[in-house]
């Protein structure tokens, strides 16, 4: 690779200023950074860090899950694969890696900690802790990903307490997820070595957390937004801060990554070098990862911005190669593997009574923009001895299918989703990426989730003699195919899925959250009906 340089305004973030800069890269490497005179070609800066995604989310696979976030100066991710694992094991994370590997970008992957996320539902794979070990040793995989089941980790559950003593054994990170976890439970769960949290959705819990030691990623990401909550508290802790989307959907990437963030930021008043150093200083330093910083020496991984308030990005590059240029990706794609776990047959529309009940229903109230339920009870509608929908009343049924063996539906009712006609389902549905549907008459429901059976895995959409479905080869959760193609697909079920009536933001963002245990306080697995704070199966 030619030496070159490039010349703009240095933001040297943690020296907390701009200035005139020359700089040389050599070999992938920072060679010289030098006085300049002049503005060059705009403000030259660290990349972006998601500091928390599961790439699976963005249904792209890591390789094209590049090509769009390089587009908005997104250098490098702290990537949980467990959405794969719970599919497919370490296989799965192999995978992951492996592609990742074959284009110029920085994923960084951790190994992760609960597959299956807990005991009351099916998942395609186990990992014990055996198996996090063996992950942790290799050199790819950075930390510990986030331990969701916190009922192990107060009550010293010796397996759990393996997993993370391999970690620390290893020098390697433990990521966190403790939504509304708080006083002698939260600091109980910090003792045991977690470091980090991305599931605080109060400026409350945020506090406290950052007062006991903990690192806050702020989060806002296709379904789940905790910015306006959160962001605030940057003032005062910009050290112990990151930003992250946790899960993007592809329309959403297109769109924008971590420069969205700091835009709004900047924007809402904050310093921008604090706002920087959370987007780009702080993940290099918590994960000790080989990201360059604009440092002599250091891997040549920086951006072009115009200014430090839009965070427009000019050009994008890593490791000194340029990889994107004014909204053109210049990593090309490469051949993808579908490894996959699919092994249910076709439902059937009796599968989906269920028998009139004179008492009122408990109901899973979706809240939009948020990965927590509420709990409501709603009087029944019944007709000819059955409890049925009522779109009316915003009364519809929900239906969790085993993917990995044939099982009878898990069935319940749902609210907040305004959907009128028509059923959605896909297999994209945390953790254990069984199938989930919810619909306002069996007939749509059972050809929903027929759709993403027959594609084995997808996201599907059926109303009456119309049906969509956008294919999920990869482990039924991820596409194979180009990212701009996956992101218009998906726009455009996004759109007809509100065109019948969905009231919200993202409904197959939603969707897909429904059924993920360890989020109070009321959801759905294959096995049932699940009770997020007594952490059992109620139904």
């Amino acid at each position: 690779m030619a030496a070159f340089t490039i010349t703009g305004q240095l933001v040297s973030i943690e020296e907390r200023r701009t200035s005139p800069a020359r700089i040389t890269i050599s070999e992938g490497h920072i060679l010289e950074v030098a006085e300049a005179e002049g503005p060059g070609e705009g403000f030259i800066m660290p990349g972006f860090i998601d500091a928390h995604v599961h790439v699976e989310s963005s249904m792209l696979v890591p390789s094209e899950f590049a090509r769009l976030a390089v587009l908005h100066g997104t250098v490098a991710t702290i990537s949980d694969p467990h959405e794969i694992a719970n599919v497919l094991g370490e296989t799965g994370v192999d995978f992951m890696i492996a592609n990742g590997q074959r284009v110029p970008f920085h994923f960084f992957f951790g190994a992760p900690s609960c597959v299956p996320a807990t005991t009351f539902e099916t998942a395609g794979a186990r990992i014990d802790a055996d198996g996090v070990g063996r992950l942790l040793a290799h050199p790819e995989v950075r930390y510990l990903s986030e331990v969701m089941d916190f009922p192990s980790v107060l009550n010293g559950e010796p397996e759990m307490m393996r997993k993370l003593n391999h970690a620390k054994r290893m020098g390697k990170p433990i990521d966190g997820h403790a939504p509304g976890l708080h006083g002698d439970m939260a600091q109980r769960y910090i003792a045991a070595g977690i470091s980090t949290d991305h599931e605080c959705f109060t400026t409350e819990e945020a506090r406290f957390k950052l007062e006991q030691g903990m690192i806050v990623q702020v989060r806002e990401g296709s379904a789940a937004k905790n910015f306006e909550a959160l962001i605030d508290l940057l003032h005062d802790w910009s050290h112990r801060m990151m930003l992250c989307s946790d899960d993007k959907h592809p329309d959403g990437l297109v769109e924008g990554h971590i420069n969205l963030l700091c835009a709004r930021a900047v924007a809402r008043g904050i310093d921008v070098f604090k706002v920087l150093r959370a987007a780009c200083i702080n993940p290099i330093e918590h994960y000790a990862l080989p990201v360059g910083r604009l440092r002599v020496g250091d891997p040549a991984d920086f951006i072009v911005v115009n200014d430090l308030k839009a965070f427009q990005v000019r050009k994008t590059f890593i490791r000194g190669q340029l990889v994107a240029e004014d909204g053109r990706s210049f990593i090309d794609r490469v051949p993808v593997d579908a490894p996959n776990k699919f092994t249910c047959t076709p439902k059937h529309v009796a599968d989906f009574a269920l028998p009139a009940q004179g008492d009122d229903l408990l109901c899973i109230e979706a809240l939009d923009g948020q990965l927590i339920t509420r709990k409501k009870w709603m009087p029944p509608t019944v007709l000819n001895d059955a409890c049925v929908p009522d779109p009316a009343k915003d009364l519809l049924k929900i239906a969790v299918v085993n993917r990995y063996q044939d099982a009878a539906p898990a069935l319940a009712w749902i609210t907040g989703t305004g959907l009128q006609r028509g059923a959605i389902a896909g297999s994209v549905a945390h953790d254990s990426h069984n199938i989930v549907a919810i619909g306002p008459n069996d007939e749509a429901l059972c050809m929903a989730i027929n759709l993403v059976i027959e594609h084995k895995g997808g996201i599907s959409l059926a109303d009456g003699d119309h049906h969509r479905v956008l294919p999920l080869p990869v482990a039924g959760i991820m596409s194979d195919a180009d990212a701009w193609t996956v992101a218009d697909a998906y726009s455009a079920m996004d759109r007809e899925a509100k065109a019948l009536g969905s009231t919200l933001g993202a409904p197959y963002m939603t969707l897909s959250f429904m059924a993920l245990l360890v989020i109070p306080h009321l959801k759905l697995s294959d096995k049932g009906l699940f009770d997020g704070d007594a952490f059992r199966l109620i139904a």
